[in-house]
């Protein structure tokens, strides 16, 4: 496998990955990184979690000026949080480069801030379709000289709709500009879209974008409606996620799911667009460190999360079409790491599952767990022979959780995810009330008392 620099890219830049622990390119990056510096149009298809930020992060940062005071890189994303995260990783990698600012446009966010920034000079921005035609019509965003234009997540920007405002944008840009589209699928407009803007792109494609990624374990669990919360919070228990996303329909869904869990007193959040801009950031930087467990979102709103640490996804609404499926579970099993996405649906919902299943040549595994009030999958033995019953104390009763690592004390336990090691958080709080352990995924348990209320899943 070539490493950065046999790609092209500098040893400064190459130094500095290092030191966010990033060695060898993904398969995306291997691909993408040559053609981008060699001048050329990309179209690449790949998931979400493959490194596909880098794949065009690092080429812009190679060939920018510093020192023309305009806007010379341009990503265009569908929701805030993804702008937000490339911005980060921008700023990761530009904090030493003298004369290199970036500036994240969305809505939600204090316009006038913006503005002041935007009177400096802008090498790169990165924004949503909404905002950034705002920019371009107050004549704060000039796009008249931009040599680099990233369309990331661009599927989603067709599912969500910004298909008109994207093409509004990049009519902005000049006709020598070199372009960059990245997909986890390719629908025709998506492929229509290529054909109009771009100049003889290659075309890569990276790993199963046909379906999920193979370290993600996939399980439908057949219920009904009003069986669905007992049901989540059955499995919650028996799985106990690390981090989980939790997906509803609409926006009414999460938060109902919300305060039902929330008196359940798990460690959980919501996510949906009626909140505002600073809360959805301080939801996420919640969830980022760990203080919230379980985030309830919708699609829109959790689009681009990246996440490091999620374990599970949970469809507690299944979703409406295959690339909905795609993106929900590609919040977990991320660069590589193992993930279990569960999907609950009812017979009502099997005409939409067994499409999702054809349209991505998958065959997803049925459970019943017995509390659906209809017979329609065949109930599993067990989810593991070693998978004994656990009883921990509460401050008023004892509560049940499943575990799997066979043994039964009713004491502190420590359970490890197996997954890629995160910064220590040995001082977080517990799920259940008392004494417990929490370990992060891959890292080793460490016990410790907590008067906490809400229960953590450790």
């Amino acid at each position: 496998m070539p490493d950065f620099e046999s790609l092209g890219i500098s040893k400064s830049n190459v130094q500095k990955l290092r030191s966010y622990g990033v060695a060898k390119p993904t398969p995306i990056q291997e691909k993408a990184i040559p053609i981008v510096m060699g001048g050329k149009d990309v179209i690449a298809q790949a998931q979400t979690g493959t490194g596909k930020t880098f794949a065009f992060i690092l080429p812009i940062l190679e060939k920018i000026n510093p020192l023309a005071p305009h806007v010379q890189a341009l990503i265009v994303t569908p929701t805030r949080e993804l702008a937000l995260q490339i911005t980060e990783e921008f700023e990761k990698l530009t904090k030493d480069m003298d004369g290199v600012d970036v500036l994240a446009v969305y809505g939600g966010q204090d316009v006038d801030k913006q503005l002041k920034k935007l009177k400096k000079n802008v090498q790169i921005v990165v924004g949503t379709p909404g905002r950034l035609l705002d920019h371009i019509r107050r004549g704060t965003v000039h796009l008249s000289e931009a040599s680099f234009l990233v369309l990331d997540e661009a599927d989603q920007m067709l599912h969500i709709g910004f298909l008109n405002e994207v093409e509004d944008i990049i009519r902005e840009t000049p006709k020598t500009r070199q372009t960059m589209l990245f997909s986890a699928t390719m629908p025709e407009e998506i492929r229509t879209l290529a054909n109009k803007h771009m100049r003889k792109p290659e075309y890569i494609q990276v790993e199963k974008t046909q379906g999920p990624a193979e370290n993600v374990k996939l399980i439908a669990i057949h219920t009904i409606d009003r069986a669905k919360q007992a049901t989540l919070i059955q499995l919650v228990e028996t799985h106990r996620p690390y981090l989980a996303v939790i997906f509803c329909r609409t926006k009414r869904r999460v938060s109902k799911l919300y305060d039902v869990l929330k008196s359940h007193k798990f460690l959980c959040d919501e996510l949906h667009g009626d909140l505002s801009q600073a809360k959805r950031e301080q939801v996420m930087k919640r969830f980022r460190d760990g203080d919230v467990q379980l985030l309830i979102a919708t699609d829109v709103a959790a689009r681009g999360l990246d996440v490091e640490g999620v374990t599970h996804v949970f469809n507690y609404d299944i979703p409406q079409d295959a690339e909905s499926f795609i993106h929900r579970i590609g919040r977990t099993g991320r660069a590589g790491t193992k993930g279990l996405a569960i999907t609950l649906y009812s017979s009502d919902d099997r005409p939409t599952l067994d499409m999702i299943e054809k349209e991505l040549n998958i065959t997803i595994q049925k459970q019943n767990l017995g509390n659906s009030g209809e017979k329609e999958d065949k109930k599993p033995s067990s989810t593991s022979e070693s998978e004994k019953e656990r009883t921990f104390k509460t401050n008023k009763n004892r509560k049940s959780v499943r575990t799997t690592d066979g043994k039964s004390d009713g004491k502190n336990s420590t359970r490890q995810q197996g997954r890629g090691s995160l910064k220590d958080q040995g001082n977080k709080k517990s799920p259940i009330k008392g004494k417990r352990t929490n370990t992060r995924p891959g890292e080793k348990g460490r016990s410790q008392s907590s008067s906490s209320k809400s229960r953590r899943m450790t």
